[in-house]
Parts: C-alpha cells; sequence; structure tokens
C-alpha cells in the first residue's frame, strides 16, 4: 500500500544464491560468515553466587558449546543442500549477436536465446518418506533439482509445488528412511532466546551460526517486503546467500522457523518464517500442489496522530477521522469480497473474528486463518459508531499485491 508522506523499507535480499547466470535478483554479500559465539567464564563474582539464583534460560558457560553441539548433531542430518536449475528464454537483437544479417534485421530484430540460471539453498526433511520444505524462491521455476544430504547421499526431488505469498516451496525424494527434523513452536518465542542456523551459505555446506530471537511479529511491510503474507520472526544468527530454506532452531533443537531473508542495506538482520506458518502451507502444497489464502481487497494504514492529521487536513476521505489509532481502511478494490460486504474507506477495523484489531498484521493474521468463502465477521468504526459486516473473503488474485 502506498500512502502520501509514507515511504516503504528497502528490499529483502533473498538468499538463494546462483552460480552461473545465477537466480534473478540473488546476491553475494560482502561479509564474513559469522562463527559461533563462545561463552566465557563466569566472573569470580558470579561464580561466587549459589547455584539456586541462577533462574535464566541461559546455558551455563561449561554447557555453551554443547547445547548448540548437541542441537546441531540432531538436526544436522535432515538438513539438505538444494541446486535448483531453471531454462530462462530472453530476447537478444539478431545484428548485435550475428553482424552478418544486420543489414537485413537490424540491431532491434529480436530472437529467443534461451540459458541455464542455477541456484543453491537450503532445505530440511520433514518425513522419512522425503518430504522436503525450502523457500519458494530456491526452486521457483525448476521441475526437479538435486538434493544432497549431509551423509553425501544425492537424489533427484521433483518439485511439489511453490506459494510466493509466504515464500514457501516443497520438494518430494523418491526414499525411505530418511533422517527427519523435530518440529517446535514458534508462537512462544520471547527476545533473547537462542537461535540457531543450519544451512549453505555462499555454498558452503552445512555451516552452524547462532545468536539470539531479536524480535517476533515483524509484519511484511516493516521488514521491506509488502508483497510476503508472513509475521516475520527476526534474529541475528547469521543468515547469507544460500541460507534460504534453512532450518532456525531453538536451543532443543527443535525447528522453529525457516531462514528466508536479510535486509540488503544492514548487517545482523535476519528474517525466518514462523514454523507453524510454514508448516500448514507445505501441508496445503503437498495434498493439492498450490494455496488458496484468503483475500479481502482492502488497503489500510495504522493510524498514527500524524497520519489522522494529515489525512483530515487533506480531506481524502468522505469523512474526519475520529480516532488517532486503529487500522484505517484507505481503499476498498471494486468488486472485492470487501466491497461486496459493504466496507469503505475510513472504516477503523476494531475487530475481526471477535478478535481485538491493533495493528494491520492483527487483520492480516485474522484474514489468513479464515476459510475462502466463508462468512468472517467484521466490526467498523464508521463516523464514530460501531457496526458489523459479514464479509466472505475471496482467493488471493496474483494482482492483489500486499492487500489482505
Amino acid at each position: 500500500m502506498r500512502f502520501p508522506g509514507k515511504q516503504f523499507l528497502t528490499s529483502l535480499v533473498l538468499l538463494a544464491i546462483g552460480g552461473g547466470a545465477g537466480w534473478a535478483g540473488s546476491l553475494y554479500l560482502r561479509q564474513p560468515l559469522a562463527t559461533i559465539p563462545i561463552a566465557l567464564p563466569p566472573s569470580s563474582q558470579q561464580a561466587s553466587q549459589p547455584m539456586v539464583a541462577r533462574t535464566s534460560a541461559l546455558p551455563m558457560a561449561s554447557e555453551a558449546s554443547n547445547f548448540i553441539a548437541a542441537a546441531v548433531q540432531k538436526v544436522g542430518p535432515a538438513v539438505v543442500r538444494i541446486d535448483a536449475a531453471r531454462r530462462v528464454t530472453s530476447q537478444v537483437p539478431e545484428g548485435l549477436r550475428n553482424p552478418m544479417l544486420r543489414r537485413f534485421f537490424g540491431d532491434d530484430s529480436p530472437v529467443p536465446e534461451e540459458r541455464l540460471e542455477r541456484g543453491i539453498g537450503s532445505g530440511f526433511i520433514l518425513t522419512a518418506d522425503g518430504q522436503i520444505l525450502t523457500n519458494a524462491h530456491v526452486v521457483s521455476g525448476a521441475e526437479t533439482v538435486e538434493v544432497t544430504l549431509k551423509d553425501g547421499r544425492i537424489f533427484t526431488g521433483k518439485v511439489v509445488g511453490v506459494d510466493p505469498i509466504t515464500d514457501v516451496g516443497v520438494i518430494k525424494l523418491a526414499a525411505t528412511g530418511l533422517p527427519t527434523v523435530q518440529l517446535g513452536r514458534s508462537d512462544r518465542l520471547e527476545p533473547g532466546q537462542w537461535a540457531i542456523a543450519i544451512g549453505n551459505p555462499l555454498g558452503l555446506d552445512n555451516t552452524v551460526t547462532a545468536g539470539i530471537i531479536s524480535a517476533t511479529g515483524r509484519s511484511s511491510s516493516e521488514v521491506g517486503a509488502p508483497d510476503k503474507r508472513v509475521s516475520f520472526i527476526q534474529t541475528d544468527a547469521a543468515i547469507n546467500p544460500g541460507n534460504s530454506g534453512g532450518p532456525l532452531l531453538n536451543a532443543q533443537g527443535e525447528v522453529i522457523g525457516v531462514n528466508t531473508a536479510i535486509r540488503a542495506d544492514a548487517q545482523g538482520l535476519g528474517f525466518a518464517i514462523p514454523i507453524e506458518t510454514a508448516a500448514r502451507i507445505a501441508q496445503q502444497l503437498f495434498a493439492k500442489g498450490k494455496v488458496e489464502h484468503p483475500y479481502l481487497g482492502i488497503q489500510m494504514v495504522d493510524l498514527t496522530p500524524a497520519i489522522q492529521k494529515d489525512l483530515n487536513q487533506s480531506g481524502r476521505l468522505k469523512a474526519p477521522i475520529n480516532l488517532s489509532q486503529g487500522v484505517l481502511i484507505v481503499r476498498v478494490m471494486p468488486n472485492s469480497p470487501a466491497d461486496q460486504g459493504g466496507l469503505q474507506p475510513g472504516d477503523i477495523i476494531e475487530k475481526i473474528a471477535q478478535q481485538p484489531i491493533h495493528k494491520a498484521a492483527d487483520v492480516q493474521q485474522q484474514v489468513e486463518a479464515s476459510a475462502v468463502g466463508a462468512s468472517l465477521e467484521l466490526v467498523v468504526n464508521r463516523q464514530g459508531k460501531s457496526q458489523t459486516f459479514q464479509v466472505r473473503p475471496g482467493a488471493f488474485p496474483a494482482s492483489a499485491s500486499d492487500q489482505p
């Protein structure tokens, strides 16, 4: 959504790395790979404190190098390298490629030219019979990929489906008895908890980095990816090109997220898809090969006193905004479910499915949790009065961009 006076964050760098021509938009980052932090021995003052005083979740110094190693030993065999290739057709001026024909066709006569693009990413095995979860951008455009396990075995995997809206992709191997990961929970994460990343950054297989959970619930707009519908986990564990699709682990070695992207203009900012979201999308992709995302057809903004003042002075809406907090609908797409359900620009969303709404990310979460075609109750403040509407979300159209 675009709004006067509001600037969006810079785009993220997707982390599949390329060889040869490379995936479009992929980059090598010129920065050193992070290493696992080593805990220093406690000071003499700390050592003198009784053991019962240690109530923090932080591992003791003598264990600091072991819990990361234990997590890696537990999960590492199920983390895979994914080598993908796709054929891309481009238009090349005939005259420039073949001077002998320049007098007939000129420099601007295009002819198709096909080239092979290769990319490297990561993934992890969900089931012993070969279901693999990764990022959509790692395998997009490829029908088959080469999957390499830590023990050296190589398989040809079939790309079952991709969902660009959440950047989740799935692969199926024709195999049995494979090592698998254990899924954890991301809905109870708190900033400061340990985070461990495993993947193939810059093509360096089985690289391990560690850090902490920096924040949770980062909206797609906040991290500069408004075309995604994900509430991201933020971590400072080093994530580099090639980590895409690899697991983010907690201290127990459980997968809590799928590493997907970093900010192009910053260091120490990595983002991961919560495992609940990724697993739900993966399940639908394996079952149907595609995902239907519920869609209302609105553009919205988090209200602030400054935005309220700007809108009221601009006269862009039919009536003045009488609240300085909440989620304001600034546009309703014609013939969309929201339009058909009676929503209007200037409405301030108070509740969806009886759940209070405080920010735009809450709207996306509630809409995503609904079902296409099922009735969804919205309570909005319209010119100072609360009104209830029943809206039936449609299937997310390809042209909808960042609209919920």
